[in-house]
């Protein structure tokens, strides 16, 4: 068990309001290819009760159920442990949530969205703690699903940005390699997730600097929020006593023009609430400029500017968007130790999916068969008897 406590990791559970027993919430699952959708269900379920602990499930049983995870199960712990309202991860806990489960982490109940989960066999993995009323359920957040993400990334054409038809070719590839089960193509141009100001409130921990605490500003796209973003701001975290991390993020016109392609794959408020959700980040500057301005700087009083061992691409004018924190002495160079980057994860989803569609085929191809000498085998005997006649 990976204990975090709630708002910064290593805390101890405290107990609930008036001195009461603490209520503690189980909630588990794959938390594959973790978005902010992920994080507003743990945030819901951690309003509900006073300590969360979150189960999550092994490569294996994800592969059994479901199909080849995208990250591995280490990676998965960590991203879950990551969240700011998760107080505890459980490795490697059981597809199938029991009683028994509960119990042994005396926990109240569970809390799911309000979509259905199934076993390889179609058994309702919660029937169990439904029916002793241990169960209670959240909103799922609209507008976004980990088959929607996938999508986008199977797509990483600059059409989205620049206006670009598609070829026939290539829209071909996307109608027969992107769709999602209910036959609607993801190939979403705009994402449907609608930002609010109340959402931003929810995710937001609205606690500005204090004194004696080392602002820390970091920039990029932090687009599709990944276990090496987490790396690097963990590391970045940890270079003060008392740090309070600001993320500037770009606009996502300034994204596409160093990224190109279809980057980025979530929008500028997606990927504010994927960042605001880190329990090493204390504030987003949405639209933050691509360079890092003497005025920007002086506004937040920043101490120090922190950028990870990727390519700094320069500005459009040809100059260092660190030059200003350099020339002022505070710039650093971390090396978080992880090299994953977004394209490495859709390299990640497209193997996933080529070798999820050759599983497949494979498949189809002996039920095929098997129903093929099926029906030759019923149809012999009529055969035979023809002939007696």
């Amino acid at each position: 068990m990976i204990r975090n406590g709630h708002g910064e990791a290593g805390g101890a559970e405290r107990p609930g309001p008036g001195g009461r027993r603490a209520v503690r919430v189980w909630c588990d699952g794959c938390y594959d290819m973790v978005h902010y959708g992920h994080s507003n269900q743990l945030r819901q379920a951690r309003a509900m009760g006073d300590h969360l602990i979150v189960g999550v499930h092994t490569d294996e049983e994800i592969a059994k159920h479901k199909g080849p995870p995208v990250f591995t199960q280490e990676e998965r712990y960590k991203m879950v442990q990551a969240i700011k309202w998760v107080d505890e991860v459980v490795p490697a806990a059981p597809y199938v949530t029991t009683l028994e489960t509960l119990d042994k982490y005396s926990c109240d109940f569970c809390v799911h969205g309000n979509d259905i989960t199934l076993t390889v066999d179609g058994r309702d993995t919660y029937e169990e703690v439904k029916q002793a009323g241990r169960y209670r359920e959240c909103k799922r957040t609209q507008g976004v699903s980990t088959t929607d993400l996938v999508g986008r990334m199977l797509l990483v054409t600059k059409a989205h940005h620049s206006s670009q038809e598609m070829s026939s070719e290539y829209r071909e590839y996307a109608d027969s390699f992107g769709k999602c089960p209910g036959g609607r193509n993801p190939w979403t141009g705009v994402s449907q997730f609608l930002q609010t100001s109340q959402k931003i409130i929810q995710f937001a921990s609205g606690k500005e600097p204090q004194p004696g605490e080392t602002v820390i500003y970091v920039a990029g796209a932090f687009d599709l929020f990944h276990i090496g973003h987490v790396d690097f701001l963990e590391k970045v975290h940890g270079l003060a006593e008392r740090p309070y991390v600001i993320a500037g993020l770009h606009f996502d016109q300034e994204v596409n023009h160093y990224k190109g392609k279809n980057y980025p794959i979530m929008n500028l408020h997606e990927r504010t609430l994927s960042v605001l959700a880190c329990r090493y980040v204390s504030e987003v500057v949405i639209g933050a400029p691509y360079s890092v301005t003497a005025e920007l700087l002086d506004h937040f009083k920043v101490d120090l500017v922190c950028h990870g061992k990727t390519e700094i691409v320069p500005d459009k004018d040809g100059s260092d968007p660190y030059e200003e924190p350099k020339r002022r002495g505070i710039f650093c160079q971390i090396d978080s130790g992880n090299d994953l980057t977004t394209d490495l994860i859709v390299q990640r989803i497209i193997k996933n999916r080529l070798e999820y569609e050759a599983r497949n085929q494979k498949k189809e191809a002996k039920e095929l068969a098997f129903l093929e000498a099926m029906r030759q085998q019923e149809a012999r005997p009529e055969r035979e008897s023809d002939c007696d006649f």
